[in-house]
Formats: C-alpha cells, structure tokens, sequence
C-alpha cells in the first residue's frame, strides 16, 4: 500500500513538469511506425501480466491484447490504475506500441506501452507516463489460457 501510495505521488510530481507528449511512441534508428494489423499483433494477442520496475520500485499491469475484425485492441489495469482501453495501436520493427491516455487528478496523461520480443521467446515491457516523466521496465509474460 506504501508503494502504491509512493508511486502514486511520484507520478503525480513528475507529470506536474511533463510537457504536452503525442500517444505514439517516435521511431528510433529509422524504424516505421504504422497502425498495426491483426498479422503483426497475432504474436502478442491474449493476457499478459507486465512485471516493471519504476523509480519508486515494482509495480504489476494486467494487459489484455484482441482482434476484433481488423482493429487491434487493448485494455490494461494495475492496483491503482481502473482498466483503461487503448485503441491506438502501432508496430515498430517488432515492437507493439500501445498509447492511450488517462484522467490523473483531472489532468490527462499520455502513455505509452512498449512490448518487444527478446531472447529466449521472452518478452521486455516498457511504459512511459507523460513523454518520460515517469517510465517503468521490466518483463511481460503471457497468462495461461483456462482449460
């Protein structure tokens, strides 16, 4: 609770200093970005659990990822964060980008979650509060399905 409590504060701080930020992540070593399609977000579709680490320590994200038609959809919640949709979806290079952005203490907050394929069929997580203000990293895992 003390954590949360911290996280919370943190967040807040750091948002108050944030720049005006837009939902999609900028391409870096000129990677494309562009609206993903059911093909690209087939190997992230289903239930994830995002384990990240902050400035103000660990935090866990329940992330969901769906094709409904040809839209890529995704809703994701923590503790302290109600489940918020994310209908902005982009792909670059490999990673799955998902922006929305989200009510804290009546102001908006622009972030943007990071999901890349890495070694060994792992997953790295990131996600970046207000354009850098406040970013967590660590690992995504995928739920496994009920039988």
């Amino acid at each position: 609770m003390i954590r949360t409590a911290l996280l919370s504060c943190a967040l807040v701080a750091g948002l108050a200093a944030a720049p005006a930020v837009t939902l999609a992540a900028p391409a870096s070593g000129g990677e494309q970005v562009r609206a993903a399609t059911p093909a690209d977000a087939a190997p992230f579709v289903g239930d994830w659990t995002l384990t990240l680490q902050g400035p103000n320590g660990p935090a866990t994200f329940d992330l969901s990822v769906k094709v409904e038609g040809e839209k890529v959809l995704a809703e994701i919640a923590s503790e302290t964060l109600p489940k918020q949709p994310i209908a902005d979806v982009t792909i670059a290079d490999k990673t799955l980008v998902l922006g929305y952005s989200f009510q804290w203490e009546g102001n908006p907050v622009a972030t943007v979650v990071s999901l890349t394929p890495a070694a060994e069929g792992k997953t790295t997580a990131q996600i970046d509060f207000a354009g850098g203000a406040y970013v967590m990293t660590g690992t995504a895992a995928k739920k496994d399905k009920a039988k």
